[in-house]
């Protein structure tokens, strides 16, 4: 411990492997540590910057064996401009409206990320969520964590967000949507708004967790450029291929 601040240095633990959710034939293992004590929010912080994501209070990082497809991506606010197809996506949510709010979950959130679920994931990892295992991920946390709405002009809750607020930027941890409103490019609205909300409190960046090369679900992530990596020299600018496994 440090004598003059009482700070602790964390402890980090390995997880045994298990089957990658991302490549099959693959599997994965994590590096990881506890989000706890009054140092939780800046530990977090500097975390994020050697590439850790958060679930709950627990920050990880991928530590698989000859495998390096996982780079951990944030966008560069300052020099993103969004794309024609970017704009149509941007315009045709103008009717929306966003409140952010403290990381409580609430009914009518679950049923959306329920719908979402059920019609875009009921094979992935989260398909058996439970109303409690949802109160979980989005109250359990130690940071400066907010929920964030978007509402059709009817009050219809259509898409949702949980996310950390960082000294640098936004760090979005899952969204999810209505798939009623599938049109609408939600999932991609959705970041688009918080690089333009980062842009007017000056952040210099929001962070998109994992770009998996070679998973097709995680493509999605290319579209907005410029992008940042983290490499053995710190945050460059992404490369265009993946490192080899």
């Amino acid at each position: 411990m440090n004598q003059q601040t009482g700070f602790r240095l964390p402890s980090f633990f390995l997880t045994e492997t298990s089957p990658c959710p991302y490549l099959e034939g693959l599997y994965e293992r994590k590096l990881f540590t506890h989000l706890v004590g009054d140092a939780a929010d800046s530990l977090h912080n500097e975390l994020a910057q050697a590439g850790f994501r958060r679930s709950q209070t627990i920050a990880y990082r991928p530590a698989c064996e000859n495998c390096f497809a996982c780079r951990s991506v944030r966008v560069n606010v300052a020099e993103f401009s969004p794309s024609r197809s970017q704009r149509r996506i941007i315009n045709r949510n103008a009717d929306l409206t966003r409140e952010t709010l403290p990381a409580l979950a609430s009914r009518e959130q679950y049923d959306v990320l329920r719908a979402y679920l059920d019609a875009r994931h009921e094979e992935g990892g989260m398909a058996e969520m439970t109303s409690l295992d949802f109160i979980d991920m989005v109250e359990e946390t130690n940071v400066d964590t907010q929920m964030v709405e978007y509402r059709s002009p009817d009050g219809r809750l259509l898409a949702a967000l949980l996310r950390d607020r960082m000294r640098d930027g936004f760090s979005l941890v899952y969204s999810f949507f209505d798939p009623i409103a599938e049109r609408r490019s939600l999932g991609s609205y959705v970041i688009l708004d918080q690089i333009q909300l980062a842009a007017e409190n000056g952040m210099p960046f929001v962070y998109l967790g994992y770009l998996v090369g070679g998973s097709r679900k995680m493509e999605y992530k290319k579209h907005f450029q410029p992008l940042q990596e983290l490499g053995p020299n710190g945050w460059v600018p992404l490369q265009t291929q993946p490192p080899a496994r």
